[in-house]
């Protein structure tokens, strides 16, 4: 009886010893990829990585520093992120196969359209740079080679009808860096598309000595869609949205989503996408662009790619879309 006794204990051990791994196993990582420090896709990315991690079970969400939409969405296509920011611009490109991702296309599917990124084009005084034509000839930062800057840089230069090889001696920073080359003297401006306000600009615009300057675009939208497709608007960075900063900038947006690929079930998405709306207010603590999370904007007009079926079943449930 003593010796059945002891092999009862044991074997109950081992099987709680091989639940409690079991239980371990069932953790999911889930990587999501933002961007630079000193942008918004970063804190952003990183309160949407807590409220995950803190309201579905058994997931650890990180946010990882990556150059931006571009790498997100060739992470995604490595299986290497389950999720990503990226500007609508990018991700169409890598769902069709084009321009920076000629090698294959990506079978992305949009989970939450979030914000407008505004393109910014910053110089300062004493650069000589008033108008986009003034950017002939000088030193200007078009954005890390993983971002979506780079690309959205080169649609507004072009329309502007400005050669980005051929007239201007061209840097490829991120906003951060840019930041630092333009108070350095090492550039004369640089591009910067992402959400208000942007940390690092907000930095720019607070340094003693150095007035900031954002050059006005927004006419060149409709050249820009005539030949990309209606993926960009006219917008407004408002006076007062950086520090010293009191005129409004008219400027070019593109919204923003939130992607992954095609192996992510229909319950997942639906969590995911179901969590982000309804704690909403959590990363509004983090960033207020946050606050575009709402379901008025979960319309496909506004990301060309698809919806996966896990987040079209929790908008139908809201009353959204089809």
């Amino acid at each position: 009886m003593l010796k059945r006794t002891k092999i009862t204990a044991a074997l109950a051990f081992v099987l709680s010893v091989g639940l409690g791994f079991g239980a371990h196993a069932q953790q999911r990582t889930m990587s999501i990829g933002t961007g630079g420090t000193g942008g918004v896709y970063y804190p952003l990315g990183g309160a949407i990585a807590n409220v995950l991690s803190k309201n579905l079970p058994n997931v650890q969400a990180t946010a990882e520093v990556t150059g931006g939409s571009v790498d997100n969405l060739k992470l995604i296509g490595t299986g290497q992120s389950e999720l990503g920011f990226s500007m609508a611009d990018a991700a169409l490109d890598a769902y069709k196969g084009e321009d920076k991702f000629k090698s294959g296309k990506i079978p992305l599917q949009a989970l939450l359209v979030v914000y407008p990124n505004r393109m910014h084009v910053v110089t300062v005084e004493g650069t000589g740079v008033n108008t986009m034509a003034d950017l002939k000839g000088k030193r200007v930062s078009t954005g890390s080679p993983g971002s979506a800057t780079e690309v959205m840089a080169f649609r507004v230069l072009e329309a502007a009808g400005l050669d980005k090889d051929k007239d201007m001696k061209r840097e490829r920073l991120g906003v951060a860096e840019s930041v630092n080359a333009i108070k350095d003297g090492k550039i004369d401006a640089f591009f910067w598309v992402g959400g208000v306000p942007t940390a690092s600009v907000t930095d720019l615009a607070a340094t003693p000595g150095v007035k900031m300057k954002l050059i006005d675009h927004a006419d060149l939208v409709d050249k820009m869609n005539a030949k990309y497709g209606k993926l960009y608007s006219a917008g407004t960075i408002k006076a007062g949205t950086y520090p010293g900063y009191d005129k409004d900038n008219k400027n070019t947006e593109v919204w923003n989503i939130i992607v992954t690929g095609n192996k992510m079930s229909d319950d997942d998405a639906y969590n995911i996408v179901k969590t982000l709306v309804e704690k909403k207010a959590d990363i509004v603590a983090v960033h207020k662009e946050a606050m575009s999370f709402s379901l008025d904007n979960q319309v496909q007009e506004r990301s060309p790619i698809p919806f996966h079926p896990g987040a079209l079943k929790y908008f139908k449930e809201k009353g959204i879309g089809k």
